[in-house]
Formats: C-alpha cells, structure tokens, sequence
C-alpha cells in the first residue's frame, strides 16, 4: 500500500476509534446538562442539548447522598493513597536492602500472596473479628497494601546505583536518611505511577463498601454510583439537596456519572510525564 494511502487509512480508523470512545462521554455529559422537555424526546439520552442546565449538578452538589458520597470519597482516595504509598516504599526499600534481617522470607511470602489470595469469606472474618465493620478504615486496610506494587518499586531501589548509597554510608548517613533524601528524590516517576494506581483503586472500588458497610450514610461515590445509576434506582428528593424543581432522573444519574469519573481525568495529565516514564522502569538497562 502508498504511503499517502496507508496514511489516509490509519488516519481514517484512528479519527473512528477517537469518535467511539468520545461520542460515550459527548452523550453522558450532554444528558447531564440538557433540559426535562428534550429528555422526554429522546427517551433520556441525547447527544447534544439544545440549552444548557446546570440543575442537575446544584441538586447532587448542594447536600444530601451524593454530596456526602463525595466527600468520603475523596477522604479515603486521599488517606488511602497516602498511607499505601508509605507502607509500599518503606517495605519495598527494605526488601531492596541485602542487609535486612528476614528478607528472603517476607519476600517468600509476598509472592505467594500473589498466587493464593485469601479469598472473600476469610477476609471478611477478619475484618469483622478485628471490629471494622461499618467503619471507613474498612475502605482502607484490607486493600492497603499491593504485592505487585511492592515488588515493582523494590526493583526501582534496586536499580539505584550502590556507589551512591555506599558514598552516603561513608558521609554518616543512617538508613532512613539514604530512603528518605536519596532513594525518595531519585523515584518520583515509580511513585507517580503506583501512586496514580493506588488511586484510581480507592476510588473506584464499591465491592469493600458492599461487603463491610451496612450503614448507607457511609457509602463512598462508587456505591452511590451502583445504587442509583447501574441498578436505576430513583433518587427521591429526600436523597438530593434543597432545590426547587426536581431535575429529571436521567440528568441526576448522568450527572452523578460525570462526577465519578472527572477527578480522575483531572489528575491523570498532571501524571502523564511520570506515567510515561515510570511504566518504563527497568525495561532498559544502560
């Protein structure tokens, strides 16, 4: 095939899979802001408003379900990610060490854990044994801490160079200085990457909620999400805040839609440099 050609082609297929993934999120953000009379028209969804409505968004947004979802969400995507990438540094540098004292064995166990997961029933025992139902570290603690993560960020340590850590050795340097202003400094892209992964876990996961929270005031966005949206069930004016007319329940869901997914899209260009370089960690040696 002419180059001219191939490149009409690939420009062709590549403007079609643009258009297939953007036409979704065209339509679910139109439909959020479109008015009551032109939902009715198109059966709930449309592609394009013919005004701008912005009463969806005041009713989730000004109290009630959704705004408190919200908040609890953005706490535990924030303390989680937080004490995740502390718990998965400092183990994943101790690991790194030939020095620590049980290495080989905790390493053992830690990719075992990556073929034998301890399973739904057993997990909850445990989080119901140790007293965390229906409280918000249960969002948190049993998803803490990722072996995949772990063992990603410990070939990063790895990699260092040892000549810089034994100069920092003969400068005084304790362990925890050489993790916290070398081996810290040196793996901002890895600790983006896992980072961002953390992340998008915490904020996305429902199943722990469902599994642990009996309590809906404690919903995290992601429930509230199933509950209302995937399920359809109405949303009644109790469950919004103060608004004087009720917006149409498509506008609500689709509204409710888009707040679940624009953090994420906010804060993915700002990792995006990281990203590219992170994913890329100890694929070339040199």
């Amino acid at each position: 095939m002419p180059r001219p050609v191939a490149r009409v082609v690939k420009g062709i297929v590549l403007t079609i899979v643009c258009a297939l993934v953007i036409i979704p999120f065209l339509g679910i953000f139109a439909t959020s802001v479109a008015p009551a009379g032109q939902l009715a028209a198109n059966n709930g969804f449309v592609l394009w408003p013919e005004a701008f409505s912005l009463d969806a968004y005041r009713s989730i947004l000004s109290g009630g379900v959704v705004s408190g979802a919200l908040v609890i969400s953005v706490g535990v995507t924030l303390v989680g990610t937080a004490l995740s990438l502390s718990a998965t540094a400092l183990m994943a540098y101790a690991l790194a060490r030939p020095s620590t004292i049980g290495r080989a064995p905790v390493l053992t166990l830690l990719l075992l854990s990556l073929l034998f997961t301890p399973g739904m029933i057993p997990t909850y025992l445990i989080v119901k044994q140790i007293g965390l139902l229906d409280s918000l570290w249960a969002l948190i603690l049993p998803s803490m801490l990722s072996a995949f993560n772990v063992i990603v960020m410990r070939s990063f340590f790895q990699g260092i160079p040892g000549e810089l850590i034994d100069s920092a050795k003969i400068d005084g340097a304790t362990e925890w200085q050489i993790f916290r202003l070398i081996s810290l400094p040196l793996s901002k892209a890895v600790l983006a990457v896992i980072g961002l992964f953390y992340a998008v876990q915490y904020w996305n996961a429902f199943f722990n909620a469902l599994l642990y929270l009996n309590d809906s005031s404690l919903w995290p966005l992601q429930m509230v999400l199933r509950t209302y949206v995937v399920n359809g069930t109405n949303l009644s004016p109790a469950d919004l805040g103060p608004t004087e007319i009720l917006p149409p329940q498509p506008a609500i869901q689709m509204a409710i839609l888009v707040v679940s997914f624009l953090p994420i899209v906010c804060v993915y260009p700002f990792l995006q440099k990281y990203f590219a370089k992170g994913v890329l960690t100890g694929a070339v040696k040199g």
